[in-house]
């Protein structure tokens, strides 16, 4: 653990604040839920929680039988990293933050089909170097909440209609979404 110098007191109902400095740091943002743990050393561990995180073994499935079936690169996120990625270049997304424009769109529950030339397309990590010429994102659902997004990210506009990405890309977030429920 790496000490940080702040020292915070428990309030009367047993509040602790989280310091501005590290939930910018750690991207907290208010309503975000948080996992609880102890050690026994008599530590408690706060750790910023990620459904998608929990079906991490189904996402990293799903995005290898999408990306075997469209030769594509499917990448599964939640609302701050790729949890899954597979298909060509998925060691340069996996693991990798979401860049700030693609949290805004899983935050506005955003469904995009767009080409390199639409305003619409984003960049999916921020170190994204937009090597691919088309993409399909739809932010996964579950019970109300947007809890990550499935993406597409293909280099043959010619090989994709809004239809059958949306289609494609629909199906693995409602299934995703619903083993969440």
């Amino acid at each position: 653990m790496t000490a940080t110098g702040i020292v915070r007191r428990i309030d009367d109902l047993g509040r602790i604040v989280v310091p501005k400095e590290i939930r910018r740091v750690l991207r907290i943002k208010e309503g975000d839920p948080m996992e609880i743990f102890t050690n026994h050393e008599g530590e408690i561990l706060l750790k910023k929680y990620s459904p998608i995180g929990e079906l991490k073994d189904i996402a990293v499935s799903y995005a290898e039988s999408l990306a075997q079936t469209t030769g594509e690169l499917i990448c599964i996120s939640d609302r701050d990293c790729i949890v899954a990625a597979s298909g060509p270049k998925k060691k340069e997304y996996d693991g990798k933050m979401l860049s700030k424009a693609m949290e805004d769109l899983i935050e506005k529950r955003a469904t995009v089909f767009a080409t390199a030339e639409d305003k619409s397309f984003v960049k999916i990590t921020a170190d994204d170097e937009n090597e691919f010429q088309v993409q399909m994102i739809m932010t996964i659902i579950c019970n109300g909440d947007s809890i990550g997004a499935v993406i597409l990210y293909g280099k043959d506009p010619s090989k994709w209609t809004p239809e059958t990405a949306k289609q494609l890309i629909g199906t693995a977030a409602q299934f995703l979404g619903r083993q969440m429920e």
